[in-house]
């Protein structure tokens, strides 16, 4: 289908309209670029039907189909569920990045960045081939960091960004050894092949390895603990990118990894262990930490930490009620996110503070804020009849069916969180008599709150048209759990264990959000603790990283040419020398051509004169020893019939030493500035080294790794080049451009020494 990739390069090609729209419309032309994504959104959602009847949409052209690299992609369930979240929620990004960035000198960079965004990540989701997963994944990262580092006048934002960079960059590089590996293990680098071969991949004595290194990739993406700080420092961004990132974007394209191979590497101990584990402590820190902090965006960027965490403990768990839970709170919570942080943007921009603690009344000023924040926050909340109210119902569900109590104990004090956070988001900075700000506040433009409203709108609706919801989400959760699964979703499961612990969630949340002051109090003490977090391990990596480079360059860097040679010399001493010790097969020393006195007399000629080159302490005796070496080897070009060899190495002798002479004549006699032991050092060096090269020689002369050409060249050279002279006819007509390159080098040499010999210096100028 033509179509698909079309739609995923679509983005990037909108990329070259976007300084134009912006030159003639400035601001209003976020509504402009925002058509494409919204035809994308109907695109993506009717090829659904297609991947419900279990014949999704693909793509496949050869890209480097030698290594198995494949421009694929493929529109399953699960690719057109995140596709639309992409592509639906990027169509408000950029009509809300136009008002928020209104009068910005750079608004345009934003436009392109963030479209060379949508398209990055759609790239990710849809991709078919492991490696072209990965290429698209690398431009997230790259994207991600010029959206975050968009204020780069910034220190902060510089560091927010390289910090992103770095640590998803990173993951990244492991995830391709593990794609690899994968690959390897599964015989195939298609992931629509890999996932129905999960028996043979987790029987696989790669298992281990490809598991590890896939997780550090996810999770580096994800944002799971250890590696949670990135996501929170990148709220330096503007909060275009914010929403953007945090809703339907960069942040979830790690738990799309690993639903997507779930089916292929899920079902192990070491699967559950790690994704639990791992989940839980990120769901618990970010909750923990988002109930201390009082800057809306930050307040918001830790509760996406634990609902990512959330996530990834759904898939740990792998229980068909767990992923479909899954599914529908990454649905509810790319909406009711998305909203939030346009609802903060917009407060921010309107009062000029995003300090929760301070601003109060704002319902009078800003009513359609309001309402969408009234309604994102009761959905974060997970009360009913939104989508996330019955996504949380069926974690809950899927957590105690597994008898994970403990489990059980954490989702409940995250899901508490959620409530508080949503609470001073969507209640307590809108309620209340009007506070002082820094600007007097108003409502936003339309462009900044049609976005929230429409997110928000849409939570609500999915919940009460439940039926609808399941038939959208139903391909996915089969796309996941590798098998057709029926997805029933309702509001009402009647009285249960799920539901009390749900109200007992909110209870507790209510109750935080009421002592929310005092909370805070107590978390100054987390502030401080924090300090010695991961955060600063990053910096202190970081910075170990750059003492070990000054001190890797002050030693390999030394800036004495000698040094640089003996490195070299050494290096391919060693290098050669094991290969020749590993291959244990001895040359052997007889050549099959007869050594007469002549050659014997000429080969000791050139000894000498290498020998006197090193020892004699005039400059003009040492380039005559060159000269008596280089004699000598056109001596032995004339003994074994090669006179127009011999002839070029003649005049390429007496002109070498006609040039030192005249260059060097007036430079006064060798000076003796090594000690004794550098110059036996570097004798034995030079004999070891010329000792290997005359072995390595003699060991070439018996390798056959190919037949030789030399026939070939001497019965085409009349026929096909023209010519007697082999070598004149491989110089001219064989190796033409080889030659043409030399001759071309050696030219651009000539003007290089004329253009020395013209320069003059004139006073201070040199000219």
């Amino acid at each position: 289908m033509t179509a698909l990739p079309l739609a995923v390069l679509s983005p990037f090609a909108l990329v070259a309209l976007a300084p134009w729209a912006h030159a003639r419309l400035k601001h209003q032309a976020g509504w402009l670029l925002a058509v494409l994504p919204a035809i994308l959104t109907a695109f993506f959602g009717s090829l659904m039907p297609l991947a419900a009847a279990g014949a999704p949409a693909s793509f496949c052209m050869p890209w480097m189909a030698s290594a198995r690299v494949m421009f694929s992609f493929h529109a399953d369930g699960l690719a057109l569920l995140f596709a639309v979240l992409i592509s639906g929620i990027g169509t408000f990004i950029l009509i809300y990045a136009g008002g928020y960035l209104k009068g910005h000198p750079q608004q345009g960079r934003m436009f392109v960045f963030l479209l060379l965004f949508m398209g990055s990540m759609l790239g990710v989701v849809l991709s078919d081939n492991l490696i072209t997963l990965f290429v698209f994944w690398e431009l997230t990262s790259l994207t991600s960091y010029l959206l975050i580092g968009f204020n780069h006048e910034q220190e902060r934002s510089r560091r927010a960004a390289l910090q992103a960079l770095v640590v998803t960059g990173t993951g990244g590089l492991a995830m391709l050894a593990g794609f690899l590996l994968l690959g390897t293990a599964a015989g195939s680098m298609e992931l629509s092949e890999i996932v129905g071969k999960g028996d043979q991949i987790r029987s696989a004595a790669l298992y281990l390895p490809v598991l590890i290194l896939v997780l550090l990739g996810a999770f580096t993406k994800s944002a799971q603990f250890p590696f949670h700080h990135w996501l929170p420092n990148a709220m330096e961004a503007p909060t275009p990118v914010s929403a953007y990132l945090h809703s339907a974007t960069m942040v979830k394209a790690g738990v799309f990894l690993l639903a997507r191979l779930s089916p292929a590497l899920g079902g192990t101990t070491e699967w559950e262990a790690s994704l639990t584990v791992f989940g839980a402590a990120t769901m618990l820190a970010g909750g923990a930490l988002a109930l201390v902090k009082t800057d809306l965006k930050q307040l918001l960027a830790y509760s996406t930490v634990a609902s990512l965490g959330f996530m990834v403990m759904l898939l740990g768990i792998g229980s068909p009620y767990a992923v479909k839970g899954c599914l529908v709170f990454l649905t509810a919570h790319a909406l009711y996110k998305g909203a939030l942080f346009m609802v903060a943007g917009a407060v921010d921009h309107e009062t000029g503070t995003r300090d929760a603690s301070v601003l109060k009344g704002l319902r009078t000023v800003m009513p359609f804020t309001a309402f969408a924040a009234a309604l994102a926050g009761l959905a974060m909340a997970g009360l009913g009849p939104w989508l996330s109210f019955i996504g949380k119902e069926l974690a809950l569900e899927a957590v105690l069916g597994g008898g994970n109590l403990w489990l059980a104990a954490v989702t409940v004090l995250t899901s508490a969180s959620f409530v508080t956070v949503a609470a001073v988001t969507g209640l307590r900075i809108f309620a209340g008599p009007p506070s002082a700000a820094p600007k007097k506040a108003h409502e936003a433009p339309a462009s900044m709150w049609i976005g929230p409203v429409w997110l928000a709108i849409k939570g609500a609706l999915l919940g009460l048209m439940a039926g609808k919801a399941a038939a959208f989400l139903a391909p996915a959760v089969s796309s996941v759990l590798g098998r057709p699964e029926e997805l029933k979703l309702a509001l009402w499961h009647g009285v249960n264990a799920a539901l009390v612990l749900s109200a007992l969630s909110i209870a507790l949340g209510a109750a935080a959000y009421i002592g929310w002051d005092r909370i805070r109090a107590a978390g100054r003490l987390g502030d401080t603790i924090l300090k010695w977090g991961p955060d600063r391990l990053y910096d202190l990596s970081l910075d170990a990283f750059t003492a070990f480079a000054r001190g890797q360059t002050r030693v390999v860097q030394s800036g004495y040419l000698r040094y640089y040679l003996l490195a070299v010399v050494l290096s391919v001493m060693a290098l050669a020398g094991h290969s020749l010790y590993t291959r244990g097969e001895p040359p052997v020393m007889v050549s099959s051509v007869p050594v007469t006195p002549y050659s014997a007399a000429v080969a000791l000629m050139i000894i000498a004169s290498a020998i006197a080159a090193v020892l004699l302490d005039t400059r003009l005796g040492a380039i005559a020893a060159l000269g008596g070496a280089g004699g000598g080897v056109a001596l032995i070009y004339v003994m074994y019939g090669a006179p127009d060899l011999a002839m070029t190495q003649f005049l390429v002798e007496t002109l070498t030493i006609i040039l030192f002479v005249l260059i060097i004549f007036k430079l006064p006699r060798f000076a003796r500035l090594s000690r004794p032991w550098s110059r036996v050092r570097d004798g034995l060096i030079s004999i070891a080294a010329g000792g290997m090269m005359a072995y390595l020689a003699l060991v070439a002369l018996h390798v056959d790794l190919h037949p030789p050409i030399s026939s070939y060249f001497a019965e085409n050279s009349v026929p096909a080049g023209f010519g007697r002279n082999v070598v004149n006819v491989i110089l001219v007509d064989f190796r033409a451009l080889d030659t043409l390159g030399e001759i071309s080098v050696l030219g651009l040499a000539g003007l290089g020494a004329y253009a020395l010999l013209k320069l003059r210096l004139s006073g201070r100028k040199a000219t």
